[in-house]
């Protein structure tokens, strides 16, 4: 299972993540797709990329399979587990722009810079179930796309592409989208406030402390639980100002809803969930930050120690990434991209 969250600064600037849960490992990464790489589509054909980007995955014969990923642009899109709702077509589908499941991150956030952009050609699309290799198979996902203006989900179910706006800025996984939206009518009493004391009769009755008027939000992990419990978060949690809060704000969010082993049993062999890794995207640096389970640590790989003008996907190891406290705003100078963040169109570095 995943739980995948978006927040903006108090300048506009876009931070999204989401926690990978699984009952092991897959060997990931942090792999950055430069400008000139161009990926052989399953239908498409040859295409190159319009923006770098970087994110966490796994790479196939120079092929990037991206958990997720976020482009220069400020566009990013995650895939979160959804078995038993995701119905993909077998074969392309005539008069429709045909992508393999294992292709939409990549291409959504290398050919397009906006939601809107995504939205738009996304209407036109039928997802298939043909993977990158048949020992692979394909996973049954949706996906989280955002930007620092809107969010969306995109669901292809038995009724076909179906897209939704997204104003929690989260998701997590099945049953569908729409569910959750709803659910979360049952907790609209819950809050942060302070109860004021209440008289029962004779007796005045007062809270132990803080939370008194969360109780009812739900704290196990079923995927209901962790949407309602994330949204709330995301919905209370203060903006914040500078790289380095809005990292800690990511971490936080995605620890009050990460698995901790031994906890919840996913399968009938007794292997149990855990989050494997948390990531976090930062457009504005290009930065990608991440822990995972066995090392908790925050560390984060840079596009701009790179050649984002590559034509081949770059392989960051985990040994290679950066460690120590963030302090972008003062060690690091904009790297040269476009962005649709704050101060956008960066021709040079002055």
């Amino acid at each position: 299972m995943c739980t995948g969250v978006k927040f903006i600064d108090d300048k506009g600037n876009m931070y999204f993540g989401r926690n990978l849960d699984w009952c092991f490992d897959f060997g990931q990464n942090v792999i950055i797709t430069p400008r000139n790489y161009s990926h052989k589509y399953e239908y498409l054909g040859d295409m190159k990329n319009k923006y770098a980007l970087i994110g966490m995955g796994i790479s196939f014969e120079g092929i990037p399979l991206y958990f997720d990923c976020g482009n220069e642009a400020g566009l990013a899109c995650g895939g979160l587990n959804f078995p038993g709702y995701a119905q993909y077509e077998h074969d392309a589908v005539e008069g429709k722009t045909c992508i393999a499941s294992y292709e939409v991150p990549l291409w959504v956030c290398s050919q397009f810079s906006t939601v809107d952009e995504a939205e738009a050609a996304l209407k036109n699309v039928a997802i298939t179930d043909k993977p990158v290799n048949e020992k692979l198979g394909a996973s049954m996902l949706h996906w989280m796309i955002g930007d620092k203006d809107r969010t969306i989900v995109i669901e292809y179910t038995k009724n076909g592409m179906e897209i939704f706006d997204d104003g929690t800025d989260t998701l997590t996984n099945q049953p569908g989208f729409d569910f959750h939206r709803e659910n979360l009518r049952n907790y609209l009493a819950m809050s942060n406030k302070w109860p004021e004391p209440v008289m029962w009769r004779e007796q005045k009755l007062t809270p132990f402390g803080s939370g008194a008027c969360m109780r009812g939000i739900p704290g196990d992990y079923y995927s209901p639980s962790r949407f309602v419990r994330v949204a709330y978060i995301n919905a209370n949690y203060p903006v914040q100002t500078g790289e380095a809060a809005n990292v800690a704000r990511m971490f936080h969010t995605l620890g009050g809803v990460a698995m901790v082993d031994g906890c919840a049993i996913m399968n009938d062999q007794g292997q149990a969930e855990r989050t494997t890794y948390t990531g976090c995207f930062s457009p504005y640096y290009m930065n990608y930050y991440y822990s995972t389970y066995e090392d908790p640590a925050i560390r984060y790989v840079t596009i701009q120690d790179y050649d984002a003008d590559a034509d081949a996907i770059i392989e960051v190891l985990d040994k290679d990434a950066r460690y120590g406290r963030i302090n972008a705003e003062t060690d690091m100078p904009r790297p040269i991209h476009y962005s649709n963040q704050e101060g956008a169109k960066i021709p040079e570095v002055g």
